[in-house]
């Protein structure tokens, strides 16, 4: 199910090989809506900010082994594109065993520092039993994360898209489904809504592992011929850390800003989490095919660079922009004019003040996707001109500002300002990353 990128008509071959990986996603912002679902109408408020909160933590957390992935899977569709199967299997290798043993670690540390994350937080008294209980059960799936993430983009690397979206189907529908019967039937509380996403989390990660194994022996990180020593050389080795680390430190920098913005909106108090948690699911449904488009952007991009057909790239860079902001300029009209409605599936209507925060949210941040669009773009094109330092310095600046003006005007002005803050900081960085390509004329 392999294919190349780097023949066919541009816009065509990135809308097919994106559409899988869109619709993916779409079953993942479901599952994670179920719970939100699940949770704000059958646990109330407070367990809906709890869960809320629990989400951006994990986010963060997550986003620095998709990163690692991320980046990895840039090398490997370099290799792909310049056909050079050996390479490839050997940064496959050393990408597996650097970014596992990251995993390991990462799911040692969250544990043991559980109490501190949660004070850190700023979580409220009248939520953190809640939180505490949801957290301590999510964080067992962080390592199956990583074994999903990395098979996923090796996958998408080589041109399969098909597969990750048939293996987070299987686990969408079974979160759903755990869901209901954890939370609603056998009433678990959000002990119930974590253990859904971690079983789910556990089959999506060991079945797709199991499918590669069987499907795709080239592409297996043992048994090619392939000796630890070729994958820690000199050569291979550094390079996967280069792209994984700078792939993870965008994904992770952006990820931590989000969560320090969680952690300033925890200190407004329960309706204004809980509001956040309902629109920012909204939010990521929303924008979510963007983001996809240009991940896939990226691979076409990484494929042809490793071809070196810079006038396919260039196509390819016309093609994406357009079809980006039509497809954010749509979504905005549609989330401006059905705010409340949208908010009206996670909240109650009797939740008067909840509901007025989140629609205030939702129109502002909304009307504005087009920039959050853009910067995806500009993320994935300097992931694949091999350039992924450049991510990282836009991710800066996005999230600095930011950070620096909503802790700085929301207390003396309102909550609203941190929506705004956060629609300046992409434009920002829009601007920054625009520039930069004209200058150094790539």
């Amino acid at each position: 199910m392999q294919k190349d990128l780097t023949h066919g008509n541009v816009q065509r071959t990135m809308l097919v090989f994106a559409g899988p990986m869109i619709v993916g996603n779409l079953l993942q912002q479901c599952y994670n809506i179920a719970d939100t679902w699940v949770v704000g109408q059958f646990l109330g408020a407070g367990a809906l900010a709890a869960v809320g909160a629990a989400y951006t933590l994990m986010t963060f957390l997550t986003s620095v082994l998709i990163g690692l992935c991320m980046g990895s899977g840039s090398v490997f569709s370099f290799y792909y594109g310049k056909g050079d199967k050996r390479k490839m299997q050997e940064s496959i290798l050393a990408s597996f065993l650097f970014i596992g043993i990251i995993s390991v670690i990462l799911n040692i540390a969250v544990f043991a520092g559980m109490d501190l994350i949660l004070k850190l937080m700023r979580i409220p008294e009248d939520i953190y039993t809640y939180m505490k209980k949801y957290v301590w059960v999510i964080f067992w799936g962080i390592f199956f994360v990583f074994l999903y993430n990395f098979f996923a983009y090796l996958l998408r690397a080589v041109g399969n898209s098909v597969t990750p979206l048939l293996f987070l189907a299987i686990a969408s529908m079974l979160n759903i489904i755990l869901d209901l019967l954890l939370v609603v039937k056998w009433k678990m509380g959000v002990g119930g809504a974590a253990w859904a996403t971690v079983i789910a989390q556990i089959i999506s990660g060991v079945g797709i592992g199991y499918y590669l194994w069987k499907k795709e022996p080239e592409l297996r990180f043992i048994g090619n011929g392939i000796s630890l020593k070729e994958a820690c050389s000199k050569e291979v080795l550094p390079e996967v850390v280069r792209f994984s680390l700078a792939a993870s430190v965008q994904q992770s920098v952006m990820n931590f800003g989000i969560l320090m913005i969680q952690g300033l909106i925890n200190s407004f108090g329960t309706a204004v989490m809980a509001a956040y948690a309902a629109a920012v699911k909204i939010d990521s449904f929303a924008y979510m095919p963007a983001q996809e488009f240009s991940n896939s952007f990226s691979i076409f991009t990484s494929q042809n660079y490793g071809a070196k057909d810079e006038k396919r790239v260039k196509e390819g860079v016309r093609a994406a922009v357009k079809t980006s902001l039509i497809f954010c300029g749509i979504v905005s009209v549609l989330i401006f004019l059905f705010a409340r409605p949208l908010m009206l599936i996670f909240v109650k209507a009797t939740e008067v003040k909840v509901l007025q925060i989140g629609v205030q949210y939702l129109r502002i941040e909304g009307a504005f996707y087009c920039g959050i669009g853009l910067l995806f773009l500009l993320y994935a094109y300097y992931r694949g001109t091999g350039k992924p330092e450049m991510s990282v310095v836009l991710t800066v600046i996005s999230l600095g500002t930011r950070v620096l003006l909503a802790y700085t005007l929301a207390p003396l002005l309102g909550v609203r300002m941190i929506w705004w803050a956060i629609i300046i900081g992409w434009f920002l960085a829009d601007i920054t990353g625009v520039l930069y390509m004209k200058k150094k004329k790539i």
